[in-house]
């Protein structure tokens, strides 16, 4: 069983305090875009660490961070511990991702022993575009209770599958699908592309 989990906990200082996940993008919500993208590839849709009140749809599940104000760490954390199986993580502020996308990365879980699949592009790792199994569990908790909240330091101590950028280029650019809204200097940009 594969959970998708929209992390979406964060304070968005560099975006203004704006909701992220209510940005529209294409004429339609960042959440919205990603709901239809994790439906028919996982089990469960959640939204983790929303900081306030929000009309999600009937079949997405609100749950709060266990330890607010830790980042995307503590959303990992609490996404675990709800699911029971995998836990398919994505950032709020993700437009672009894809059901293609997001339904191989599952996959690349399902034929390992890995504790994660993780993309790396030129840019490095996209741990907010991954998949963490149930073994990922007492790692995640150790680095929340040392204060050490980098997502890329906890893939130092997971076993991971890389998905190489030449591996994603068949679902698109690698650059364009992993694409995240941290300043409205990205969303221009974004709705730039989105025109062309």
């Amino acid at each position: 069983m594969t959970s998708g989990a929209i992390l979406a906990g964060g304070y968005a200082r560099r975006f203004g305090g704006r909701d992220k996940s209510q940005v529209r993008v294409g004429g339609r919500t960042i959440l919205e875009r990603q709901i239809d993208a994790l439906e028919g590839v996982v089990d469960r849709i959640y939204l983790v660490g929303y900081p306030g009140p929000i009309a999600a749809p009937p079949h997405v599940s609100v749950i709060p961070d266990r330890t607010p104000g830790r980042g995307p760490l503590s959303g990992l954390d609490a996404a675990l511990s709800v699911c029971g199986g995998h836990v398919l993580a994505v950032a709020c502020d993700m437009p672009n991702v894809t059901s293609a996308l997001l339904a191989h990365l599952i996959r690349q879980l399902a034929d390992t022993d890995a504790d994660a699949v993780v993309p790396r592009t030129e840019r490095g790792y996209h741990p907010l575009c991954a998949v963490y199994a149930q073994s990922c569990r007492t790692a995640v908790q150790r680095h929340l209770e040392a204060g050490s909240l980098r997502l890329q330091d906890l893939l130092a101590d997971l076993t991971i599958r890389v998905v190489e950028e030449s591996d994603l280029l068949r679902f698109g650019e690698a650059d364009r699908l992993l694409a995240n809204v941290n300043s409205q200097a990205d969303l221009d940009a974004l709705e730039s592309f989105q025109n062309h």
